[in-house]
């Protein structure tokens, strides 16, 4: 029995372990999981501090940190130096967006889709590549020595994106996720610490989870990153570099100015942080702006992926990578893929270097521009962030209901919409919101019947 008395005490939590069962902290650490997974604990309660507990069991300061660590490990729970351990915002939340099938009976307004009406200029080049005498060459095995023209339609394409780089920097990866995939898998361990938004990429969520690397967000001004407190978090949070979305982020869709890039770029600089930059979004931009990777290229990997601004099916990223980095990021993506399909990347480059991209990104924003419109009319009486050339929108909900609920909601009346709670990080409150994805339904009239719901259901809650 412990020396203080803790029947009345106010504990947040008070968990009954078996001390025969050894070791007692991965018991402890299970009953913690249990009491989150199952409501006992609810998304941001603060946890009793560990001496406190450790003193309510009658155990050692270490086996309360190690059970603590485990959870933490697995994005459990949320700690920051001054403020406590939480249970994570986002414990209980799906990140896994992209579902096996497609939702039947919902209209598609989740998943960040461009249209599917752009595509021709790829189905024209993919013929005449299937059509050359040694078209087999694009079935087998891709070598590295076989892709350096391909990387120069690398550096063509990431230079429109706002990058000025050079082939030597370059490396293909399966998409964007498999590029973070191989970052993190490279550069990380386990227990390490990454900074984002407040709100993130769920992508970057499952990764850095099944790593057991710990996402630390850091505070937003106008759902931007802000330099203060960005270095703040650098003298305090032990993190080992952040991950940004500077062009229209995923979800909010708000985007860095020039001023702000190149504070978070002279930061990094000063504390020898890893700025991983996803370029997802950049080519929506008519003229895009600086990268962050302009005023910090020795601390940037630059992922250009091709998913959102050409088609999702190519599967093809390009990585621009310091020397310093580039080493490690290749042998992971080795062991990740082997190499990247010889066919997709072929076809890319192609696709670029006869400038018929051009086309493509366009289409996409024209079509974009054409649905946003529409958007807006149906939403002219809420804040619903974004521009008309984006693929999503970040709406803010009235009244008091959560993101997850009206996520729920409008699953029940037909449309999938993805809540704030999905993408927030650690122990920060989820905006009331839900990001839409406008460019998802395959027709405008589509588009049109989820939007007159999502309106029907917002004038019932507001």
């Amino acid at each position: 029995m412990s020396i203080n008395s803790f029947e009345d005490y106010p504990m947040t939590w008070k968990p009954l372990i078996d001390k025969n069962n050894r070791p007692v902290y991965q018991g402890l650490a299970k009953q913690l999981e249990d009491d989150i997974l199952t409501g006992v604990l609810l998304p941001g309660t603060k946890l009793p501090p560990q001496r406190e507990l450790a003193d309510y069991l009658n155990l050692n300061l270490s086996t309360i940190s190690k059970a603590f660590k485990m959870c933490g490990l697995k994005g459990l729970l949320s700690s920051s130096v001054g403020s406590g351990t939480f249970v994570a915002y986002d414990a209980l939340s799906n990140a896994y967006l992209l579902e096996d099938t497609k939702p039947k009976h919902l209209i598609e307004m989740g998943a960040t889709l461009p249209d599917n009406d752009s595509y021709k200029p790829l189905q024209l080049q993919l013929k005449n590549m299937v059509r050359e005498t040694d078209f087999e060459k694009w079935f087998g095995y891709g070598r590295a020595g076989d892709s350096l023209w391909q990387k120069d339609a690398a550096v063509k394409f990431i230079k429109r994106g706002g990058f000025e780089t050079t082939v030597e920097h370059i490396l293909l990866a399966n998409g964007g996720q498999n590029a973070i995939t191989a970052i993190l898998a490279s550069l990380y361990k386990a227990g390490d610490r990454i900074g984002a938004n407040t709100h993130t990429y769920p992508g970057l969520k499952t990764v850095a989870s099944m790593f057991g690397i710990q996402i630390v967000p850091i505070k937003t001004e106008s759902h931007v990153m802000s330099p203060s407190a960005f270095e703040d978090t650098c003298k305090n949070e032990h993190i080992k570099g952040i991950y940004l979305i500077p062009d229209f982020h995923n979800p909010t869709a708000c985007c860095i100015s020039v001023e702000t890039r190149k504070e978070i770029a002279t930061i990094a600089r000063k504390y020898n942080k890893i700025i991983i930059e996803d370029a997802t979004y950049n080519l929506h931009h008519p003229k895009p702006l600086p990268a962050i990777a302009s005023f910090a290229p020795e601390q940037t990997i630059y992922i250009a992926s091709l998913s959102k601004s050409i088609a999702p099916g190519l599967r093809l990223a390009y990585v621009s990578v310091p020397n310093q980095f580039k080493e490690l990021i290749s042998k992971a993506l080795y062991n990740l893929n082997i190499s990247v399909s010889s066919l997709l990347s072929e076809l890319a480059a192609r696709t670029i270097v006869s400038n018929q991209f051009e086309d493509l990104i366009e289409a996409h924003r024209t079509e974009a521009i054409r649905r946003n419109k529409i958007v807006d009319q149906y939403f002219a009486d809420y804040t619903c962030l974004g521009a008309e050339i984006g693929i999503f929108r970040w709406l803010l909900l009235p009244g008091t209901i959560t993101g997850a609920q009206f996520e729920l909601l409008a699953a029940q009346q037909g449309v999938q919409v993805y809540a704030a709670e999905r993408f927030v990080v650690g122990n920060s409150c989820p905006d009331r919101a839900v990001r839409i994805a406008v460019c998802a339904p395959e027709t405008i009239e589509e588009l049109e019947r989820g939007l007159i719901i999502l309106e029907r259901l917002l004038k019932s809650i507001s």
